[in-house]
């Protein structure tokens, strides 16, 4: 573990999508939440006031923008604008979960590219570095022009499948062919061959694929995603696994978005175990049964010391 060389000068903010996170790195940075408050008027606006003085301080301000997006948002950027105007030294925005981040292209005339309409709202509100985790693609950190620390939750999520001894007769599956990449790289970790759903129609949420690209009859199926939305399409790619002889599937993403009855659809899915992070919080109401959970509180306390420390944080990736 790094330890602070000094930390007098180091806030750390948590605002409202994600206290439970934020609480878990304050711990790892073994500094306590600084104070804000954060209200609204009878209209919805938003009102917040720094309850101390930061002064040439560094400050991490940690917001995922996950449900409610718009306003989780606009928390954010009202908040760097109040640190700013109080005279922080320097302004770090922590987002686990970086909402937005599907539209990172035109895929047809006449889109707006998100994505990169977000990187500008925050370098135009003065921050100075962002901290973030498994972007939906790892051309958004090309969007901005300050420095941005781009975490990846693979290793933790590999970790769990070998602490489980869950480590033999595996193969890694992408639900389509645009998630080869991810999948390939979660396979290496686990020393383990991949597999693809021949998914050609992803967005048709009624059709099952007949075909599997790779071999996963008598195998352990993992399905790797960035996020979980909707669920449909991990249900899908479930059933097709199923039908190829896969003896068990579980489902791995980063962030748990759970739109709609995604939770209800995967609780009565042929998958096994879910794995997600806790880069976006989910009430307690809102888990199920199959439902694991795995902290990125450590990884983000760990990035922030190094970045404080002014040391690599190629470390956290084996470099």
């Amino acid at each position: 573990m790094t330890e602070l060389k000094s930390h007098p000068k180091l806030k750390l903010f948590s605002l409202n999508s994600n206290r439970h996170l934020a609480e878990a790195i304050s711990k790892k940075v073994g500094v306590p939440l600084s104070k804000a408050t954060v209200e609204k008027f009878s209209d919805d606006e938003i009102k917040i006031s720094v309850d101390e003085s930061i002064r040439g301080d560094e400050v991490y301000i940690i917001q995922s923008v996950s449900d409610p997006v718009n306003s989780n948002l606009m928390e954010l950027l009202i908040m760097v604008d109040a640190v700013r105007r109080a005279s922080a030294k320097s302004i770090n925005v922590v987002i686990p979960y970086y909402g937005y981040s599907r539209a990172d292209r035109k895929a047809r005339s006449r889109e707006p590219i998100t994505a990169k309409l977000v990187a500008s709202f925050l370098e135009m509100d003065g921050v100075d570095r962002v901290v973030t985790l498994d972007l939906h693609a790892d051309q958004i950190q090309g969007f901005f022009n300050i420095p941005v620390d781009h975490l990846k939750a693979d290793t933790l999520l590999a970790h769990y499948f070998t602490e489980e001894h869950y480590d033999s007769d595996l193969v890694v599956v992408s639900p389509d062919h645009t998630g080869v990449s991810r999948a390939r790289k979660f396979a290496e970790l686990l020393k383990a061959p991949i597999a693809i759903i021949d998914n050609r129609s992803p967005e048709d949420v009624t059709t099952v694929p007949e075909s599997v690209i790779g071999n996963v009859r008598g195998k352990r199926a993992i399905i790797v995603d960035d996020m979980i939305d909707t669920a449909f399409k991990l249900v899908i790619a479930a059933e097709t696994l199923k039908k190829a002889g896969a003896t068990d599937v579980y489902a791995i993403a980063t962030h748990a978005v759970f739109s709609g009855d995604a939770q209800k659809r995967l609780q009565e899915s042929p998958i096994e175990r879910v794995i997600v992070t806790d880069s976006i919080s989910i009430a307690k109401q809102d888990q199920f049964e199959k439902l694991e959970v795995v902290s990125v509180g450590d990884l983000f306390g760990e990035a922030i010391t190094l970045i404080h420390n002014q040391q690599s944080v190629g470390k956290l990736f084996g470099r």
